[in-house]
């Protein structure tokens, strides 16, 4: 008896030491959970060495929520001898964002099932987590999914850093970046017609004082646009871009260019003229207040472009409800892109004609761009075939002015009949491409071109239910969502220049492509947009064949077609 209980003794430290071999399950796979903000949960698991976890065996549910599809990052692939098929299995961590609909503190629920390289395979583990969205950090990045190294990255890295010595220089030269886009260029017809309406003698530094009159209404109405948009969770630019506000401003635009062709004097009101004459002089038609005025209507056509810079001022001030910030980002963006027209201001004097009948023509010309500038804010709420007429009127009418004996003009000059055989060509292509059924006032006549481009195929959705559905259904391919709006100029360039590329063509092919058009506003657009953290569009959202979102590959504003190549090449991780 002694010998087999000394023979037992000296077989229990090895039993003991083959049962301590295997970690248990919540040593193996450490489980937590915490809200990286107010509508995005983060589940963990911190996997121990020589362990692994099974990506198909992630089950989630909440009691006192709703969740949508969890973000499951790639994992990676190989053959499992325990399922006899190909699997995809994490090691060291993994980390699953799911979108979470809360009023107050719920539980969240989570099953997950790992194994050991020894051998033993453990039953699903159940873990959960008391969650509240109150306690989600202020700022938090989920919303943009952002690389720290992409221009989104760097922008929302110098928002969440506070420091305004490196906040302003930033934006300021973002705003200069987007000075040259289609959203700012209208300003400067506006701003030209301005200061060439002037009756005196102009001066550099009077036209320098106009055009900052002009910029500052114009930040201070952009700069607050922004900030409500941000405070209020959801875009502006729908709710201005609609055909009452677009018209009214184009309206506008078309009245104030009357003046330009005599037939009426831009100026101030009598009565007031004439208390103001004591402190300044024979008033001007380029008054101050009048031009600041114009600069505050002008933000209307600025803000509803979203690019990333604008984009990541909104998801800032959304999260963190820093206003201040936000705002002083803002306006450095608009002073940024009021560089162009303090320039223009600056050397409107020594570049302009003073007096004569060249000034008249000057006039002339400057009322077709506030006249054109009026078509093309209206345009995104006009059928193309009704543009394309426009245009064409507004062309030929021109060209007409150009070589009839209007205002001081005694004869056409060889230079005014080459302008106006020019204009009246553009003017017929415009008709000719109607009468052969065009329908692009930028491609009049494509249709008669043996190659026209091949317009890109969307499969459109109205719901974020509809969305949940389709990316539930594990499509085996990328997906690219677009979201897209009639009145969004930018999303029409990428539609028209970037997408039609041939090579961007050929990507296409291999990828799932959907859009959310979002033109009407309504309850499901304002949801969708909310869903990923959107103040509208132009935006791409990219989502693995799983339907989980790639990280930090999402596109925000107008992309041509080499940057958006390096965008779609960045989702198959190159």
């Amino acid at each position: 008896m002694l010998a087999l209980l000394a023979a037992m003794a000296m077989q229990f430290p090895a039993m003991v030491h083959a049962a301590d071999d295997y970690l248990e399950p919540e040593k193996a796979f450490r489980f937590s959970a915490r809200m990286i903000d107010k509508a995005t949960a983060e589940v963990r698991y911190e996997i121990a060495p020589g362990y692994y976890m099974y990506r198909e065996q992630f089950v989630f549910k909440a009691r006192g929520a709703q969740l949508g599809k969890p973000a499951i990052p790639p994992g990676k692939v190989k053959f499992d001898e325990t399922f006899a098929k190909n699997v995809e299995s994490y090691r060291d961590s993994v980390a699953i964002r799911i979108p979470v609909e809360a009023f107050g503190p719920f539980t969240l629920e989570a099953s997950a099932q790992g194994c050991a390289d020894a051998g033993l395979c453990y039953s699903p583990m159940a873990s959960s987590e008391q969650l509240d969205p109150a306690d989600a950090p202020a700022g938090g990045a989920a919303a943009t999914l952002a690389a720290p190294d992409s221009e989104m990255g760097r922008i929302e890295a110098a928002l969440q850093s506070g420091k305004l010595l490196a906040i302003l220089p930033l934006f300021l030269l973002l705003g200069l970046g987007l000075a040259f886009t289609p959203c700012v260029l209208p300003m400067m017809p506006i701003l030209s017609s301005i200061i060439v309406g002037e009756r005196a003698t102009g001066s550099r530094s009077r036209g320098l004082a106009l055009s900052a009159s002009y910029s500052l209404g114009m930040a201070i109405v952009y700069t607050l646009l922004g900030v409500a948009a941000g405070l209020a969770g959801e875009g502006l630019a729908a709710a201005l871009q609609n055909p009452w506000v677009l018209g009214a401003f184009a309206l506008l635009m078309a009245a104030l260019s009357l003046s330009m062709f005599g037939v009426y004097e831009l100026q101030m009101p009598a009565a007031i003229q004439s208390k103001l004459v004591s402190a300044s002089g024979k008033q001007r038609s380029g008054s101050h207040a009048g031009v600041f005025v114009m600069g505050a209507l002008s933000a209307l056509i600025v803000g509803p472009c979203v690019a990333a810079p604008l984009a990541g001022a909104l998801v800032y001030i959304s999260q963190t409800r820093d206003a201040l910030t936000g705002a002083a980002a803002l306006f450095a963006m608009a002073a940024g892109m009021s560089v162009p027209l303090l320039v223009m201001g600056a050397s409107a004097g020594a570049l302009l004609p003073r007096a004569g009948a060249w000034m008249e023509a000057i006039k002339r010309f400057f009322g077709i761009l506030m006249l054109a500038t009026a078509l093309w804010i209206v345009s995104p709420v006009l059928a193309p075939k009704v543009q394309m007429l426009l245009w064409a009127a507004l062309a030929i009418g021109y060209a007409l002015s150009l070589v009839l004996p209007l205002a001081k003009l005694r004869r056409a000059s060889w230079k005014s009949t080459t302008a106006a055989i020019v204009f009246a060509g553009l003017g017929l292509v415009q008709l000719a491409g109607v009468a052969t059924g065009g329908n692009d006032p930028f491609a009049p006549l494509a249709q008669l071109g043996a190659g026209t481009a091949h317009a890109t195929e969307f499969r459109r959705f109205k719901s974020v239910a509809e969305l949940d559905a389709i990316l539930a259904a594990a499509p085996g391919k990328t997906v690219m969502l677009d979201f897209y709006a009639d009145w969004c100029v930018s999303c029409k360039e990428m539609e028209k220049f970037t997408f039609s590329d041939p090579r961007v063509q050929a990507e296409f092919a291999a990828m799932l492509l959907l859009q959310a058009d979002v033109t009407a506003n309504d309850e499901h657009d304002k949801a969708m947009l909310k869903r990923f953290g959107l103040f509208g569009p132009p935006g791409i959202i990219f989502f693995d064949p799983a339907g989980a979102e790639i990280a930090s590959t999402r596109v925000i504003g107008y992309q041509d077609t080499a940057k958006f190549l390096r965008s779609l090449a960045a989702t198959r991780g190159r």
